[in-house]
Protein backbone atom coordinates (compact mmCIF):
# COMPACT_ATOMS: atom_id res chain seq x y z
CA UNK A 1 0.00 0.00 0.00
CA UNK A 2 1.42 3.39 -1.00
CA UNK A 3 2.10 6.23 1.46
CA UNK A 4 -0.61 8.42 -0.14
CA UNK A 5 -3.22 5.71 0.46
CA UNK A 6 -2.12 5.34 4.10
CA UNK A 7 -2.47 9.09 4.69
CA UNK A 8 -5.92 9.08 3.10
CA UNK A 9 -7.12 6.19 5.22
CA UNK A 10 -5.75 7.78 8.42
CA UNK A 11 -7.57 11.00 7.68
CA UNK A 12 -4.38 13.05 7.54
CA UNK A 13 -5.68 15.32 4.74
CA UNK A 14 -8.92 16.00 6.64
CA UNK A 15 -6.97 17.48 9.56
CA UNK A 16 -5.22 20.09 7.42
CA UNK A 17 -6.71 23.61 7.24
CA UNK A 18 -7.56 25.07 3.90
CA UNK A 19 -6.27 28.51 2.87
CA UNK A 20 -9.73 30.03 3.37
CA UNK A 21 -9.88 28.64 6.92
CA UNK A 22 -6.42 30.02 7.69
CA UNK A 23 -7.39 33.45 6.33
CA UNK A 24 -10.58 33.40 8.42
CA UNK A 25 -8.65 32.50 11.58
CA UNK A 26 -6.14 35.31 11.04
CA UNK A 27 -8.86 37.79 10.13
CA UNK A 28 -7.83 38.32 6.50
CA UNK A 29 -10.60 38.98 4.03
CA UNK A 30 -8.85 38.02 0.82
CA UNK A 31 -9.05 40.41 -2.14
CA UNK A 32 -12.55 41.71 -1.38
CA UNK A 33 -12.60 45.46 -0.75
CA UNK A 34 -15.94 45.54 1.07
CA UNK A 35 -15.71 46.14 4.81
CA UNK A 36 -16.73 43.06 6.80
CA UNK A 37 -17.11 42.39 10.52
CA UNK A 38 -13.80 41.49 12.13
CA UNK A 39 -13.18 37.83 12.78
CA UNK A 40 -10.44 35.62 14.14
CA UNK A 41 -7.45 37.18 15.87
CA UNK A 42 -8.65 40.72 15.07
CA UNK A 43 -11.65 40.18 17.34
CA UNK A 44 -9.46 38.98 20.21
CA UNK A 45 -7.11 41.95 19.81
CA UNK A 46 -9.96 44.45 19.74
CA UNK A 47 -11.32 43.03 23.01
CA UNK A 48 -8.48 44.80 24.84
CA UNK A 49 -9.55 48.19 23.46
CA UNK A 50 -11.49 50.36 25.90
CA UNK A 51 -14.45 51.82 24.07
CA UNK A 52 -15.28 55.46 24.65
CA UNK A 53 -18.86 54.28 25.27
CA UNK A 54 -17.66 53.07 28.67
CA UNK A 55 -16.91 56.73 29.46
CA UNK A 56 -20.32 58.39 28.97
CA UNK A 57 -19.23 61.68 30.53
CA UNK A 58 -16.49 62.07 27.91
CA UNK A 59 -19.06 62.53 25.16
CA UNK A 60 -20.70 65.32 27.18
CA UNK A 61 -17.31 66.99 27.64
CA UNK A 62 -16.61 66.80 23.90
CA UNK A 63 -20.05 68.20 23.07
CA UNK A 64 -19.42 71.14 25.40
CA UNK A 65 -15.99 71.60 23.82
CA UNK A 66 -17.46 71.78 20.29
CA UNK A 67 -19.94 74.50 21.28
CA UNK A 68 -17.21 76.57 22.91
CA UNK A 69 -14.79 76.06 20.02
CA UNK A 70 -17.38 77.22 17.48
CA UNK A 71 -17.73 80.52 19.32
CA UNK A 72 -13.98 80.95 19.77
CA UNK A 73 -13.23 80.31 16.08
CA UNK A 74 -15.89 82.79 15.02
CA UNK A 75 -14.20 85.43 17.15
CA UNK A 76 -10.76 84.38 15.88
CA UNK A 77 -11.62 84.49 12.16
CA UNK A 78 -14.47 87.06 12.18
CA UNK A 79 -16.25 84.65 9.88
CA UNK A 80 -19.12 82.20 10.08
CA UNK A 81 -17.57 78.99 11.44
CA UNK A 82 -19.38 75.73 12.16
CA UNK A 83 -17.75 72.90 14.13
CA UNK A 84 -19.39 69.48 14.14
CA UNK A 85 -18.43 66.15 15.65
CA UNK A 86 -17.68 63.68 12.88
CA UNK A 87 -16.92 60.69 15.11
CA UNK A 88 -15.59 59.53 18.47
CA UNK A 89 -13.67 56.27 18.24
CA UNK A 90 -11.25 54.05 20.14
CA UNK A 91 -8.19 52.63 18.39
CA UNK A 92 -4.49 51.88 18.80
CA UNK A 93 -2.02 54.75 18.88
CA UNK A 94 0.09 53.12 16.19
CA UNK A 95 -2.94 52.71 13.90
CA UNK A 96 -3.86 56.36 14.40
CA UNK A 97 -0.38 57.67 13.58
CA UNK A 98 -0.27 55.58 10.42
CA UNK A 99 -3.69 56.89 9.33
CA UNK A 100 -2.83 60.61 9.56
CA UNK A 101 -2.93 62.11 6.05
CA UNK A 102 0.09 64.15 4.98
CA UNK A 103 0.52 67.11 4.93
CA UNK A 104 -0.70 67.80 8.45
CA UNK A 105 0.44 69.62 11.57
CA UNK A 106 0.37 67.87 14.94
CA UNK A 107 0.41 70.01 18.09
CA UNK A 108 1.39 68.20 21.28
CA UNK A 109 0.16 69.53 24.60
CA UNK A 110 0.57 68.39 28.20
CA UNK A 111 -2.14 67.97 30.82
CA UNK A 112 -0.40 69.23 33.96
CA UNK A 113 -2.79 67.75 36.51
CA UNK A 114 -2.79 64.35 34.76
CA UNK A 115 0.97 64.43 34.05
CA UNK A 116 0.68 63.14 30.51
CA UNK A 117 0.33 64.24 26.89
CA UNK A 118 -2.28 64.50 24.15
CA UNK A 119 -2.27 65.99 20.68
CA UNK A 120 -4.32 67.99 18.18
CA UNK A 121 -4.03 67.30 14.46
CA UNK A 122 -4.84 69.88 11.77
CA UNK A 123 -5.04 68.59 8.21
CA UNK A 124 -3.67 70.59 5.29
CA UNK A 125 -7.10 71.69 4.07
CA UNK A 126 -7.90 73.34 7.42
CA UNK A 127 -4.49 75.06 7.61
CA UNK A 128 -4.77 76.57 4.13
CA UNK A 129 -8.41 77.52 4.71
CA UNK A 130 -7.49 79.39 7.89
CA UNK A 131 -4.73 81.23 6.01
CA UNK A 132 -7.22 82.20 3.29
CA UNK A 133 -9.74 83.49 5.83
CA UNK A 134 -7.28 85.36 8.07
CA UNK A 135 -5.43 87.03 5.16
CA UNK A 136 -8.53 88.03 3.18
CA UNK A 137 -8.48 85.39 0.47
CA UNK A 138 -11.32 85.16 -2.00
CA UNK A 139 -14.04 82.60 -1.55
CA UNK A 140 -13.63 79.79 -4.07
CA UNK A 141 -16.25 77.26 -5.09
CA UNK A 142 -13.58 74.66 -5.87
CA UNK A 143 -11.66 72.80 -3.16
CA UNK A 144 -8.37 74.28 -1.98
CA UNK A 145 -5.39 72.63 -3.62
CA UNK A 146 -3.28 70.77 -1.06
CA UNK A 147 0.39 71.51 -1.65
CA UNK A 148 3.21 69.15 -0.74
CA UNK A 149 5.62 71.89 0.31
CA UNK A 150 6.75 72.38 3.93
CA UNK A 151 4.67 74.74 6.02
CA UNK A 152 5.94 78.28 6.25
CA UNK A 153 6.68 80.05 9.54
CA UNK A 154 3.52 82.14 9.07
CA UNK A 155 1.39 79.02 8.70
CA UNK A 156 3.02 77.36 11.70
CA UNK A 157 2.56 80.52 13.79
CA UNK A 158 -1.12 80.61 12.86
CA UNK A 159 -1.52 76.94 13.81
CA UNK A 160 0.13 77.60 17.18
CA UNK A 161 -2.41 80.35 17.89
CA UNK A 162 -5.17 78.01 16.78
CA UNK A 163 -3.80 75.31 19.08
CA UNK A 164 -3.87 77.69 22.05
CA UNK A 165 -7.55 78.38 21.35
CA UNK A 166 -8.32 74.67 21.10
CA UNK A 167 -6.58 73.64 24.32
CA UNK A 168 -8.05 76.57 26.30
CA UNK A 169 -11.58 75.59 25.26
CA UNK A 170 -10.80 71.92 25.88
CA UNK A 171 -9.62 72.70 29.42
CA UNK A 172 -12.76 74.76 30.03
CA UNK A 173 -14.89 71.83 28.82
CA UNK A 174 -13.27 69.53 31.40
CA UNK A 175 -13.51 72.14 34.19
CA UNK A 176 -16.98 71.17 35.52
CA UNK A 177 -15.78 67.60 35.81
CA UNK A 178 -12.18 68.05 36.95
CA UNK A 179 -9.69 70.96 36.91
CA UNK A 180 -7.45 70.72 33.86
CA UNK A 181 -4.55 72.84 32.63
CA UNK A 182 -3.24 72.17 29.12
CA UNK A 183 0.12 73.63 28.03
CA UNK A 184 1.39 73.71 24.46
CA UNK A 185 4.61 71.67 24.16
CA UNK A 186 5.74 71.47 20.54
CA UNK A 187 4.62 71.17 16.93
CA UNK A 188 5.43 68.41 14.44
CA UNK A 189 4.77 67.97 10.71
CA UNK A 190 5.91 64.34 10.63
CA UNK A 191 3.53 61.99 12.51
CA UNK A 192 6.43 59.70 13.45
CA UNK A 193 7.97 62.47 15.55
CA UNK A 194 4.73 62.97 17.50
CA UNK A 195 5.03 59.72 19.45
CA UNK A 196 3.55 60.33 22.90
CA UNK A 197 2.45 56.79 23.64
CA UNK A 198 3.26 53.15 22.88
CA UNK A 199 1.93 52.00 19.48
CA UNK A 200 -0.25 49.33 21.14
CA UNK A 201 -1.83 51.71 23.69
CA UNK A 202 -5.50 52.57 23.42
CA UNK A 203 -6.42 56.13 22.48
CA UNK A 204 -9.69 58.07 22.28
CA UNK A 205 -9.99 60.01 19.02
CA UNK A 206 -12.36 62.95 18.51
CA UNK A 207 -12.74 63.88 14.85
CA UNK A 208 -14.20 67.32 14.09
CA UNK A 209 -15.26 68.97 10.85
CA UNK A 210 -14.66 72.73 10.66
CA UNK A 211 -16.66 74.53 7.95
CA UNK A 212 -16.22 78.19 6.95
CA UNK A 213 -18.82 78.43 4.17
CA UNK A 214 -17.04 77.02 1.08
CA UNK A 215 -13.80 76.40 2.99
CA UNK A 216 -12.83 74.17 5.88
CA UNK A 217 -11.05 71.05 6.97
CA UNK A 218 -10.68 68.43 9.67
CA UNK A 219 -9.43 68.78 13.21
CA UNK A 220 -8.69 65.80 15.47
CA UNK A 221 -8.11 65.65 19.22
CA UNK A 222 -6.44 62.47 20.48
CA UNK A 223 -6.17 61.43 24.13
CA UNK A 224 -4.22 58.31 25.13
CA UNK A 225 -6.29 56.37 27.62
CA UNK A 226 -3.43 56.56 30.12
CA UNK A 227 -3.75 60.37 30.04
CA UNK A 228 -7.41 60.14 31.08
CA UNK A 229 -6.70 57.48 33.71
CA UNK A 230 -6.67 59.95 36.69
CA UNK A 231 -10.25 60.99 35.90
CA UNK A 232 -11.46 57.69 34.46
CA UNK A 233 -13.82 57.18 37.39
CA UNK A 234 -15.37 60.61 36.81
CA UNK A 235 -15.71 59.96 33.08
CA UNK A 236 -17.55 56.73 33.88
CA UNK A 237 -20.43 58.62 35.49
CA UNK A 238 -23.80 58.36 33.81
CA UNK A 239 -24.54 61.99 34.71
CA UNK A 240 -22.73 64.94 36.27
CA UNK A 241 -22.37 64.61 40.03
CA UNK A 242 -22.98 60.87 40.30
CA UNK A 243 -21.65 59.79 43.69
CA UNK A 244 -20.78 56.09 43.09
CA UNK A 245 -22.45 55.13 46.41
CA UNK A 246 -20.68 57.82 48.42
CA UNK A 247 -23.08 59.60 50.79
CA UNK A 248 -21.85 62.99 52.04
CA UNK A 249 -24.65 63.25 54.64
CA UNK A 250 -23.75 59.89 56.13
CA UNK A 251 -20.06 60.87 56.25
CA UNK A 252 -20.90 64.11 58.10
CA UNK A 253 -23.12 62.24 60.57
CA UNK A 254 -20.46 59.60 61.18
CA UNK A 255 -17.85 62.30 61.76
CA UNK A 256 -20.03 64.01 64.39
CA UNK A 257 -20.71 60.74 66.17
CA UNK A 258 -17.04 59.76 66.24
CA UNK A 259 -16.06 63.13 67.68
CA UNK A 260 -18.70 62.80 70.44
CA UNK A 261 -17.76 59.21 71.33
CA UNK A 262 -16.58 58.68 74.94
CA UNK A 263 -13.16 57.06 75.24
CA UNK A 264 -11.83 55.47 78.45
CA UNK A 265 -8.20 56.33 79.21
CA UNK A 266 -5.93 54.38 81.56
CA UNK A 267 -2.83 55.97 83.11
CA UNK A 268 -0.04 53.46 83.67
CA UNK A 269 2.03 54.86 86.58
CA UNK A 270 4.75 52.28 86.14
CA UNK A 271 5.57 48.74 85.11
CA UNK A 272 7.88 45.94 86.14
CA UNK A 273 8.79 42.59 84.66
CA UNK A 274 8.91 39.68 87.08
CA UNK A 275 8.43 35.95 87.22
CA UNK A 276 5.21 34.11 87.83
CA UNK A 277 6.76 32.48 90.90
CA UNK A 278 7.31 35.93 92.44
CA UNK A 279 3.72 36.96 91.69
CA UNK A 280 2.34 33.78 93.30
CA UNK A 281 4.44 34.43 96.39
CA UNK A 282 3.11 37.96 96.99
CA UNK A 283 1.26 38.58 100.27
CA UNK A 284 -0.64 41.58 101.63
CA UNK A 285 1.85 44.18 102.83
CA UNK A 286 4.60 43.27 100.34
CA UNK A 287 6.18 46.12 98.37
CA UNK A 288 6.63 46.07 94.58
CA UNK A 289 9.47 48.22 93.35
CA UNK A 290 8.69 49.65 89.89
CA UNK A 291 11.24 50.25 87.14
CA UNK A 292 10.59 54.01 87.05
CA UNK A 293 11.44 57.18 88.91
CA UNK A 294 8.89 59.45 90.64
CA UNK A 295 9.45 62.20 88.02
CA UNK A 296 9.13 59.90 84.99
CA UNK A 297 6.27 60.45 82.55
CA UNK A 298 3.29 58.13 82.81
CA UNK A 299 1.89 56.28 79.82
CA UNK A 300 -1.78 56.78 78.92
CA UNK A 301 -3.54 53.97 77.01
CA UNK A 302 -6.95 53.46 75.47
CA UNK A 303 -8.10 49.86 74.97
CA UNK A 304 -4.48 48.74 75.24
CA UNK A 305 -3.21 51.21 72.63
CA UNK A 306 -0.66 53.82 73.72
CA UNK A 307 -2.10 57.28 73.17
CA UNK A 308 0.14 59.78 74.95
CA UNK A 309 2.73 60.38 77.67
CA UNK A 310 2.61 63.07 80.33
CA UNK A 311 3.66 64.26 83.79
CA UNK A 312 1.48 63.63 86.83
CA UNK A 313 0.10 66.75 88.50
CA UNK A 314 -2.82 68.00 90.53
CA UNK A 315 -5.76 70.28 89.71
CA UNK A 316 -7.82 71.16 92.78
CA UNK A 317 -8.59 67.81 94.43
CA UNK A 318 -8.13 65.79 91.23
CA UNK A 319 -5.09 64.12 89.76
CA UNK A 320 -4.11 65.43 86.34
CA UNK A 321 -1.66 64.61 83.55
CA UNK A 322 0.18 67.25 81.54
CA UNK A 323 0.52 65.98 77.95
CA UNK A 324 4.14 65.92 76.82
CA UNK A 325 4.03 63.52 73.86
CA UNK A 326 1.32 62.24 71.45
CA UNK A 327 1.68 58.89 69.69
CA UNK A 328 0.77 58.50 66.04
CA UNK A 329 0.20 54.81 65.36
CA UNK A 330 -0.39 55.38 61.64
CA UNK A 331 2.97 56.99 60.97
CA UNK A 332 4.84 54.79 63.43
CA UNK A 333 6.35 57.74 65.25
CA UNK A 334 5.32 60.31 67.86
CA UNK A 335 4.52 63.98 67.64
CA UNK A 336 5.98 66.27 70.29
CA UNK A 337 3.66 68.85 71.77
CA UNK A 338 4.28 71.66 74.24
CA UNK A 339 2.47 71.45 77.52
Amino acid sequence: MSEEQVETQDGGDDKALSQDEIDSLLGFGGDEQEEKPKVGIDVMLDKSLTSYERLPMLEIVFDRFVRMLSTSLRNFTSDNVDVDIHSITSLRFGDYVNSIPVPAILSIFKALEWENFALVTFNGSLVYSMIEVLFGGRKLNKPIRIEGRPYTSIEQGMVKQLTEIVIVDLAAAFEPLSPATFNFERMETNPRFATISHPSDTVILLQLRVDMEERGGNLEVMFPLVTLEPIKELLGQAFMGESFGKDAYWEAHLTREVVNTHVKLEAVLGSKKTTMQHVIGLKPGDTIVLDSEPDDDVLVKSSGVSVLEGSVGRVSDNLAIVVNKMFNEKKGDSDESDS
